[in-house]
Formats: C-alpha cells, structure tokens, sequence
C-alpha cells in the first residue's frame, strides 16, 4: 500500500497575514529614527537587509502547534492599547495572526512568578514558522508590574522596538510605544513594566547561526553572584 502524498507546502504569499505582519516589522525598521545613532541606523540597515532577503525567497510557512502562556491573558489588552498609540500597523497585523501564534519561555528554568508573568514567540527565524538563519523576529509580552531579571545574550545583537505599554531598561529611562532600544553582545539588561498596563515589545535577533538555534539564555541570578561578577 502506497502512503498518500505529503500536503502542499505553504508558501508566505498564500497566507498574506503573516506577510503583511514581516512587512509591518520592514516598515518600522526603515522609516523609524535612529535618534541619530550610528549604531541604531546599522542595526536598522541589517534587520531590513536581511529580512528583505528572505521575503524576497519566496520561503513556505511552516505553522507550528499554537501554545499559550498564562501572559496571553493580557495579549489582548496589549493589542487594544496597541491599536490606538504609534505602532497601530503592528498591533492590528498581530492580531490577525494572534490565534496561531506559538508562545514559549526560552529558558530551561524559569522561576514561577516569572513563568505568569513573560512569554515570548518567534515568527521569523530558526524555529520559524518563517524560517531565517541569521535574523529572529518576534514579540515579548510581559503582565503588569513584571521584572524581567538580569540576563545578556552572547554574540546576539538585539533590538526591542515598543508596540504597547511603558516599559524601563536598567532603571535608566521611561520607554513609550515606537522607542526603540539596542543591546549588543553580551550587555546585560534588566526589564521592568508598568505597574497598571501590559507590556508588548517586538525584538530582532542578528547572530551566527549556531547562536540563534541555540541561543544559552540564561538569567544573571541573585544580586550577589552579579557583584561577584563585578556588574
């Protein structure tokens, strides 16, 4: 007995809101200011170079089994508050993908509290469901008055770029919807959100491959095996 043939691949024009979601993503990452910054205007060139790349592929979509977070309880507030501040294309073309959507942690452990409080989901890169070798889109969604703790990311530069909610990075400012924050590689960062509203931020991750599979996210720890660490 012959197996029946395998289903018809996907292509990313066939399900134009996922289409429509990378090109909100192109959208921000061209037209939004670098606030002069040499390095931000780089790492803006990059994510879109390297985006424009693999849309212009023509990739296939390869839909992964939707899993919540208990986050996700606030996604729709993010998305509401989202629509009506400076990255409403973002948010709207988010919603329409919303339901699909694969939400994970990305850390082998993670403390209770913050496991009710953070979630994140890939929608370009290794893990897909486009797939990228050298670029990760995605968003984090974070509850109210959440601290994300102390962590850094080896050989990974990253941007997280608001879509919804106020957010701070190391207590040093007050970050609105359509601000935009770089970290190179290694720099350690700690997140703290709005005690009333959720937080929503899109990232972009540019790396080798080998670090965007498997990327060793792993939280600082406790404030005294930081100082011993000289941080």
């Amino acid at each position: 007995m012959s197996l029946p043939p395998d289903p018809p691949a996907i292509t990313l024009s066939e399900r134009p809101d996922w289409l429509y979601l990378l090109r909100e993503f192109d959208w921000l990452y061209r037209y939004g200011s670098s606030g002069g910054s040499k390095l931000i205007r780089g790492h803006r060139k990059r994510v879109r170079d390297m985006l424009s790349k693999v849309v212009d592929s023509g990739p296939e979509l390869r839909l992964r089994e939707p899993e919540k977070k208990p986050v996700v309880a606030h996604l729709g507030r993010a998305l509401d508050r989202g629509e009506r501040g400076a990255v409403v294309g973002m948010a709207r073309a988010l919603s329409r993908v919303a339901e699909a959507l694969t939400w994970e942690y990305g850390y082998e452990k993670v403390p209770p509290a913050l496991a009710r409080k953070y979630a994140y989901c890939e929608v370009l890169g290794p893990r897909g469901p486009v797939m990228s070798e050298r670029l990760i889109l995605g968003f984090v969604l974070f509850a109210p008055k959440t601290t994300y703790p102390q962590h850094s990311h080896v050989d990974i530069e990253e941007s997280y770029l608001s879509v919804s909610g106020a957010w701070s990075e190391n207590d040093a400012a007050v970050h609105a919807p359509g601000s935009l924050i770089l970290n190179g590689s290694g720099q350690e960062h700690r997140i703290t959100t709005d005690e009333t509203e959720p937080c929503l931020l899109a990232y972009a991750w540019i790396g080798p491959e080998e670090k965007l599979n498997a990327p060793g996210m792993k939280l600082t720890g406790t404030r005294k095996k930081r100082v011993e660490r000289g941080i």
